[in-house]
Parts: C-alpha cells; structure tokens; sequence
C-alpha cells in the first residue's frame, strides 16, 4: 500500500491575517535609519508609502510625472488604482517631496519614467515582490519582527492614526480609495475590537 504523503500547509510557522501598522516612533526610526545609510530610494520610497496609502501595485507603478508638475513635486497627486479602476487622491507632506525630489535629482529620472526603476532590463520598475522584501528590511532593520509586518503595513499606517486622531470612518474610506461600503474600512483597519476595547477600558464598575 502507498504511502500518501501529506502536503505541508503552505502557512505553517507563518502569522496571517492583517498586518498591523506602524506607530509613530517605528515610523521616525526607519526614516532616521534610511538617512543615516543614505537610502535615497528607499527613503523616498518609504515616505510615499506612508502618505499615499496606495497598494503595493499601485506604489511601484507611479511614475515621475504623477508626482510632478515640472520641476516642482506636487502637494497633491492622483491615480488610478489597478485593483478597483478607481481614482484616489493622496498629499504628499514637505519630508515626502523634499525625499522625492533628492530621489529624482540622484537618479536623474524623467517625467516619463518610473518613479522607482527595476535594475533589471525586463521590467520597467521595482515588483511587488521586490517591495514586500524592501519593506522586511526597513522593519528588521529597526528591530522589529519582520514576519509580523508586510505592504499592507504600510498602507494601513496613516489611516489608522487618522482614525484613532479623528474617528473619521468617511475620510478614511475615501483616502484608501474604498467602495461606498463602509463595513470594507471597518474590516480594513480592524477598528471595531479595538474601539470596544478602548470603550471597555474606559468604563469602570
């Protein structure tokens, strides 16, 4: 009789579920971390991450013209999201640009071109698969456990301290580029248990 070998289930050892954000003092950490090792790149990149809230597949594809007008990087930009066909709109605060425009300067990239280039010939810019490991580094290098946190992570980080700031659920949806659907945010950022608990917390018996 055969032997039926059981496969191995492909999340064994791994955390799933939703990757959480970043708090503040991980955010200035990584930044400082990329200054001190002059990460060009990868402090535009991270930068960006974090104010445009856009998917990894949506982040690698932008190019330099959809942060530009001219020589001046934009306080506002735009883009069509690939998942949805949705537009959504992003700010780009004053250490984004001014980490932008010491990124396009170095790189001497041009309006046409991709904002984040792959250093190989096939592809026009950085994989979403090249940003999840960009994006392992960044925490590890902080001292954070890395298999906890992903891309997602960064696209969640500002709009959780949005909300916690504001308890704005509607302008939280429209900055990630969500449906009219409020209950996809709410599952989104996990808010609901966390509300509870703050809540629950607050009131003594």
């Amino acid at each position: 009789m055969e032997l039926i070998q059981k496969r191995e289930a492909w999340n064994k050892g791994k955390l799933v579920g939703q990757k959480p954000p970043l708090k503040p003092k991980d955010i200035w950490a990584i930044r400082i971390h990329l200054q001190n090792a002059r990460a060009m790149r990868d402090l535009a990149m991270f930068n960006l991450a974090i104010d445009s809230k856009l998917r990894g597949c949506d982040l690698v594809s932008l190019h330099v013209r959809d942060v530009t007008h001219g020589n001046q990087i934009l306080p506002r930009a735009m883009v069509i999201q690939q998942k949805t066909q949705r537009p959504v709109q992003f700010e780009l605060t004053e250490p984004t640009r001014a980490a932008l425009a010491t990124w396009i300067e170095k790189a001497r990239l041009k309006p046409e071109q991709c904002l984040f280039p792959s250093r190989l010939s096939k592809s026009p810019h950085v994989s979403t698969r090249q940003y999840a490991r960009i994006v392992h580094e960044w925490v590890a290098a902080i001292g954070l456990d890395s298999t906890v946190y992903g891309t997602h992570t960064m696209r969640r980080t500002k709009a959780t301290l949005i909300y916690k700031r504001t308890k704005n659920l509607r302008a939280v949806q429209l900055l990630l580029g969500h449906s009219n659907r409020l209950e996809s945010t709410v599952r989104y950022l996990g808010i609901e248990v966390d509300d509870a608990l703050e809540i629950s917390e607050q009131t003594e018996i």
